[in-house]
């Protein structure tokens, strides 16, 4: 129970969360085990035989050409992950960290690598036992893999560097001792093997699509309390209209708002109030439906990534060939977490947008700023503003990281992928867009109680009611961002999401 098996190549999206945030356990398939011994035999051999092969008998980068005797391999593997040790900033979540060990963990037992089986294990002793090493989340190219922050992840394998254990930052070897690990010495291949890939990257990049995923879910839901807040017409969520252009992610979307707006009193047909909605209304089935599109690319290259392996050189233990090529090269990502980037800021643009027709008394035909009493009260004023405020930051940072390149090891990596501060930005940007859809939903909420809340959806009043629980209709100016923090949170716990899928069925 509450395990997930290891082969190198069956690894999901939803794997990955469970050993991330769930604490699932890690466990090797026999079947990889017999992978992992030849391609270690391998090494072993090419290492006895004294051949040159980079990275087992030879330095790293520029040093490729200096050859390494068997009897200095296992400092030159110690040597390599402390001066590659260079990581600067805040330490990476837990979550990142246990979904980077064990993407590490999934491509090393591929079996092209050469590390040893006890060496793995350790590695996933770490995982099971809660060891943490803190990694900063600066300093990856994404080029020769994340090799920085990787390297920081195996001081602590190594009894060095830091680590948290049980919520308690202490040093690598106590937190080994702590949880009955013994510290590993690296051998020949390994510290290359545990360092060159693409991890870091991969997994802040495989939590953010998941989050992103039922974060566009949860926009059709603020969105569609929005369309009622506003009388919006529903007419334009016809079927047939989006089967005429065929984009899935905007079917999708047409659909899920009519689920989503089912039974409502509040919303209209064409021509009863009005002949038509903004394109913020209107048009949300194709402006949801890109963003879930763009998503769902990006998912797909994480799919294929998380099973990959990204370090160098590789081994065929069949044909008993070593090669030296570029897997770790993190350009595959780096495009797509710049595409991420940019759809998320449309989330956020977007609701922005609907969030300013909720205040704007000459959008709306409400109480300016949403408050019975402008004037002495200011009401949601300053709410647009902020998140006003966070989607002219998306867009700055939204710029893409991957057209970046910078020379590195004296211009023998002479292009690098810029795909980790990619994924970085994108997660940054995911946050700020949580934060504008919770502001619309506070909004919309407020908005539908000035309207007299004359009946809602299947699916909104279910996310109305979660809301009301803990947020109260604001009568009289507040300290918003502690509302606004309530139902971050509540966003953020999928709750409103879960609920509404159990009523309505799974929402696309």
């Amino acid at each position: 129970m509450n395990t997930v098996f290891i082969d190198g190549n069956s690894l999901s999206i939803k794997d990955v969360v469970n050993v991330a945030r769930n604490f699932y356990k890690v466990e090797l398939t026999e079947e990889s085990k017999i992978r992992i011994k030849r391609a270690r035999k391998l090494v072993d051999d090419l290492v006895d035989k004294e051949k040159i092969v980079y990275g087992i008998t030879t330095g790293f980068g520029k040093f490729s050409d200096t050859y390494i005797s068997k009897e200095e391999t296992m400092e030159l593997q110690e040597n390599l992950i402390k001066s590659h040790a260079c990581g600067v900033g805040n330490p990476l979540e837990e979550d990142v960290v246990r979904a980077i060990m064990l993407l590490r963990v999934n491509a090393l037992a591929k079996g092209h690598s050469g590390i040893r089986l006890s060496t793995l294990q350790s590695l996933i002793d770490m995982i099971n036992k809660d060891v943490h090493p803190i990694i900063p989340e600066k300093g990856s190219l994404g080029a020769s893999g994340d090799l920085a922050p990787l390297a920081h992840m195996v001081l602590v394998l190594l009894g060095k560097g830091e680590a948290i254990y049980k919520g308690e930052k202490v040093s690598g070897l106590k937190a080994l001792e702590m949880a009955n690990i013994e510290p590993v010495r690296l051998t020949s291949k390994e510290g290359l093997a545990l360092i060159n890939g693409t991890q870091v990257m991969t997994a802040i990049g495989t939590l953010a699509v998941y989050d992103a995923i039922n974060l566009y879910k949860t926009a059709d839901i603020v969105a569609g309390l929005t369309i009622e807040a506003l009388n919006g017409i529903t007419d334009a969520f016809d079927s047939r209209v989006h089967q005429l252009r065929r984009h899935q992610g905007q079917i999708n979307t047409a659909s899920n708002m009519l689920k989503i707006l089912d039974g409502s009193n509040m919303t209209t047909r064409q021509g009863e109030i009005r002949v038509q909605d903004a394109y913020t209304l209107r048009c949300l089935p194709q402006i949801h439906g890109a963003v879930k599109d763009a998503i769902s690319f990006v998912k797909s290259k994480i799919d294929i990534e998380i099973n990959s392996v990204t370090d160098n050189p590789l081994l065929f233990p069949d044909e008993g060939d070593v090669i030296s090529q570029g897997n770790f090269h993190g350009e595959p990502m780096a495009l797509p977490f710049d595409y991420l980037s940019i759809a998320l800021s449309e989330l956020a643009n977007v609701s922005e947008r609907r969030l300013e027709r909720l205040v704007n008394p000459a959008l709306s035909g409400l109480p300016a700023f949403l408050s019975k009493k402008g004037g002495l009260n200011s009401g949601f004023m300053i709410v647009q503003y902020s998140a006003a405020a966070l989607v002219s930051e998306n867009k700055a940072i939204s710029h893409p990281a991957s057209v970046d390149s910078i020379p590195s090891s004296a211009n023998q990596e002479d292009h690098v992928s810029m795909g980790t501060i990619a994924i970085r930005k994108a997660a940054e940007i995911l946050k700020n867009t949580s934060a504008v859809l919770a502001m619309e939903c506070l909004a919309a909420c407020q908005a539908i109680d000035l309207q007299e809340n004359k009946g809602l959806g299947k699916a909104t009043s279910i996310a109305y009611d979660i809301i009301r629980k803990q947020v109260d209709t604001i009568e009289n100016d507040v300290i918003m961002y502690k509302e606004i923090d309530k139902v971050k949170d509540i966003l953020s716990t999928n709750e409103i999401l879960e609920k509404v899928e159990e009523k309505i069925g799974e929402l696309s």
